[in-house]
């Protein structure tokens, strides 16, 4: 083996190594049962479908894939009196925030939740969008 291909070789098995680390991690935080543990508090969301309103990371069509492992659609929604601070939502009466809004079953629901640390990270309460809809929304628990 010449040293070119000596190190392509070792460059694809560093690629390999840390593609494969990437997932592990991420699915050892936001998919498995090791990652997180929902406070005993928490109760179990009822039977869909919900509603929930996005802004941050999960306007992507590709981490909702990585969270739950399905193609969730969405639709552009607007939510007024807040405004987007960082990871969370404020209140701002003279403001609105985009986002997408999903429709998903309580399983979903579940995978969600676990992936925003719901009772540890965030709290999921119900706010209502633009056009008068009742939804689920994720905000950052006090510090």
């Amino acid at each position: 083996m010449n040293t070119l291909t000596l190190w392509l070789a070792r460059l694809l098995i560093l690629v390999a190594a840390l593609i494969t680390g990437l997932y592990g991690w991420f699915w050892y935080t936001y998919q498995s049962p090791y990652g997180y543990t929902a406070p005993a508090s928490l109760a179990q969301p009822a039977d869909g479908p919900h509603r929930v309103f996005v802004y941050g990371t999960l306007r992507s069509p590709w981490v909702r894939w990585l969270v739950t492992g399905e193609r969730l659609e969405s639709t552009p929604a607007l939510l007024p009196g807040y405004r987007r601070e960082g990871l969370d939502l404020e209140v701002d009466r003279g403001d609105q925030v985009a986002g997408q809004l999903l429709a998903v079953d309580s399983e979903t629901l579940t995978e969600l939740d676990r992936y925003e640390r719901l009772g540890v990270r965030y709290e999921r309460v119900r706010l209502t969008l633009t056009r008068g809809e009742e939804v689920w929304a994720y905000r950052r628990l006090e510090q």
